[in-house]
């Protein structure tokens, strides 16, 4: 994600070479020494070349942590947009989204797994170039960083199979424990459905945050807690999974664009990675790892 310094370099590397070889094909009697000085001459005009593409491929993607590589920062527990295969590899909607923008960008991928109430701090510290992680796109997150929208997202509620506590949806939730993700949109939507509830003279929500999505989940599935709030999409893949553990109640709500966060002054980056998201909606990447992760309720229109 860096730049392509690395590439342009080996790019000249090999024209120096080719050079070479023409050069003792075409002229034999040059010499040993004078096919030196011819080598390093055109190696020289090659390099001389190069240098302007490689300084104008670095500008046209920003500062990159490190050269030739693409960072992403990504709390990698949400299924199905990113969670870990095997316990080790990076998969979901995200990655692979992710991973053909770098693509597009001839940048190698970079996963970095972050905790999410910090993965904007984390972007800013310059620990990673970009954040997929369905990162709502909010006006308070965009006075700190920019955006490029890949796809739209809801909130739902989900339950132990059977909703033992008839519990109806969001605005059921009063006088209820509910389980989120730490720094998770849908906290602030239990918040605020919260003081409605006490307005009403009725029990508050009793809020539990947890580092990871799957921890929360595990909380509703041990009886911890009522309910468990998160994203439609990832609701929808727990109740794929655990079939006879959970369903939803209610109606999704909150629907909001999601997007791929950059530093703020980052314009480069955000433009290249813009364009190349533009590229793969073109040529149909984008259409189809969305219709592999059941999500093409979610695409861009």
């Amino acid at each position: 994600m860096r730049n392509a310094k690395a590439r342009l370099t080996r790019a000249a590397s090999s024209g120096f070479t080719l050079v070479g070889v023409a050069r003792r094909r075409t002229r034999v009697g040059i010499g040993v020494a004078g096919v030196a000085a011819a080598i390093a001459v055109s190696g020289a005009a090659t390099a001389a070349q190069a240098a302007p593409r490689a300084a104008a491929a670095k500008a046209s993607l920003g500062q990159l942590v490190a050269a030739g590589t693409i960072h992403y920062c990504s709390d990698i527990s949400s299924p199905p947009l990113e969670f870990y295969k095997n316990g080790t590899t990076p998969t979901g909607s995200d990655v692979a989204i992710g991973d053909a923008i770098a693509a597009k960008l001839h940048l190698k991928p970079v996963w970095v797994n972050t905790v999410f109430a910090g993965i904007i701090p984390a972007l800013q510290a310059g620990h990673c170039d970009a954040i997929i992680s369905q990162l709502f796109d909010k006006p308070a997150r965009r006075k700190v960083v920019s955006f490029v929208d890949y796809m739209n997202s809801s909130e739902e509620i989900l339950v132990r199979k059977g909703n033992p506590l008839h519990i109806s949806g969001l605005a059921g939730l009063c006088g209820h424990h509910v389980a989120t993700e730490l720094g998770t949109t849908v906290t602030d939507f239990l918040t605020a459905q919260s003081k409605q509830c006490t307005a009403h003279h009725k029990g508050a929500i009793t809020v539990q945050t947890f580092p990871l999505d799957s921890d929360a989940l595990q909380q509703l599935g041990l009886g911890h807690v009522d309910a468990y709030g998160t994203t439609l999409e990832t609701a929808s893949y727990d109740m794929s999974k655990n079939r006879n553990q959970f369903q939803a109640v209610g109606k999704p709500f909150g629907q909001i664009l999601t997007g791929i966060a950059i530093r703020k002054n980052d314009n480069q980056l955000l433009h290249a990675i813009s364009g190349a998201f533009t590229a793969i909606r073109k040529d149909g990447t984008y259409k189809s790892i969305m219709a592999k992760w059941g999500l093409t309720g979610d695409m861009l229109k």
